[in-house]
């Protein structure tokens, strides 16, 4: 088992959770009719992603790996979510470019990370 706080020394954990305050940014000013739908499933997806590092890092290699499995799966979700929130006008194209940009940025170190554990590294 390792030091419980010692993901927060992750980059990919860091990053993440810039993404996580990104998200919750930008959702407080969608309209008041995205307040059941499309804002809680934001920022359930992103949080979702960081938790999902969090909680296979507490344990074993094989289990931390399947977890990133679904970091990634809710980072794509919130991929879909980016792209519909500038199609609706939510967004303007600076701050998508910037929350695409960092989410990308998310990615690969999600399967960077993901790759090296494969690779016992």
């Amino acid at each position: 088992m390792q030091d419980k706080q010692s993901y927060k020394k992750l980059i990919v954990y860091q990053k993440s959770k810039e993404l996580v305050l990104f998200v919750y940014e930008i959702t407080r000013e969608f309209p008041k009719t995205e307040e059941y739908v499309l804002l809680p499933q934001m920022r359930r997806a992103v949080v979702s992603i960081m938790a999902n590092i969090v909680e296979g890092y507490a344990k074993s290699r094989k289990e931390l790996i399947r977890f990133l499995s679904i970091s990634i799966g809710s980072l794509t979700e919130l991929e879909v979510y980016l792209d519909l929130c500038l199609e609706l006008n939510y967004l303007k194209q600076k701050r998508y470019d910037k929350g695409y940009n960092l989410l990308i940025e998310v990615k690969k170190l999600l399967y960077g990370f993901q790759k090296s554990l494969r690779n016992g590294v």
